[in-house]
């Protein structure tokens, strides 16, 4: 019987709910983001209990490296005043833990990758977007919108550079969303394939079975691969939510 990769990526109603043709079922993808949050809640509520430990264990070393991580991330990619970009620390390090304990979690056999679907990455991109742009008015105004138009530009592209501009700085939200989510199916999808070429010949016994080494190499360090690409894809997103972030609140 013949498995589709894309099996894995299915949504599953668990709880089916509908109010006329809107569909608000609890699905498996549903479940996976709450259990992510819970997780993160949990590790950082008992690492932080009674204010942590003075000479700190594995977890709080591993809470501390992202603390430290996100912070670095911050303080490079946002310029000008510290008071006024650490303003926006907290949501940029939820918005890192959230994908990294998401993409982490969908490595996990038997799980379900958030992070594969379009409309999950590309919802959080697009609110993201829209909380940038809205950050964007509410320090310069409608001086913002001068990015549109850099200086020293001929009067007569102007009307054409503004409209370009204008779909590039729209297309953000869509290529940020794009980005994680090609990156996240294409990574597991091959696993996939892999493991089941790798199954069907070990199952076909003699020579085969030896042969079926190779795939299984090849499976280990696509899984390494995939875990790298795992934490880099949360980097990813989240380095480019500061550059954005650092455009808004720093005209150029």
């Amino acid at each position: 019987m013949a498995f589709s990769p894309l099996e894995q990526f299915a949504i599953i109603p668990l709880i089916p709910f509908h109010i006329g043709n809107l569909y608000l079922s609890f699905t498996n993808s549903s479940l996976f983001m709450l259990l992510t949050i819970s997780l993160v809640l949990l590790l950082f509520h008992f690492v932080t209990m009674n204010g942590g430990h003075l000479v700190p264990n594995a977890w709080q070393s591993f809470v501390e490296m992202i603390y430290e991580f996100v912070l670095n991330l911050v303080n490079e990619q946002i310029s000008g005043v510290p008071a006024v970009k650490q303003r926006f620390f907290p949501f940029i390090f939820v918005t890192f833990t959230f994908l990294l304990f998401c993409n982490l979690i969908g490595m996990i056999p038997y799980s379900f990758t958030v992070t594969s679907h379009f409309v999950v990455t590309f919802g959080l991109s697009l609110s993201l977007f829209i909380g940038v742009t809205i950050v964007g008015f509410q320090t310069h105004g409608l001086h913002f919108l001068s990015f549109l138009l850099p200086q020293g530009v001929p009067l007569p592209l102007a009307p054409f550079l503004v409209l370009l501009e204008l779909i590039s700085y729209c297309f953000r939200a869509l290529s940020l969303g794009i980005r994680l989510f090609a990156n996240m199916m294409a990574g597991h999808s091959l696993v996939k394939i892999l493991s089941g070429f790798a199954w069907t010949m070990l199952s076909m016994g003699g020579i085969m079975y030896l042969a079926h080494l190779a795939p299984f190499l090849i499976v280990f360090a696509l899984t390494g691969l995939e875990l790298g690409v795992a934490v880099l894809q949360a980097y990813v997103f989240t380095i480019l939510i500061c550059i954005y972030l650092n455009d808004a609140l720093n005209l150029h």
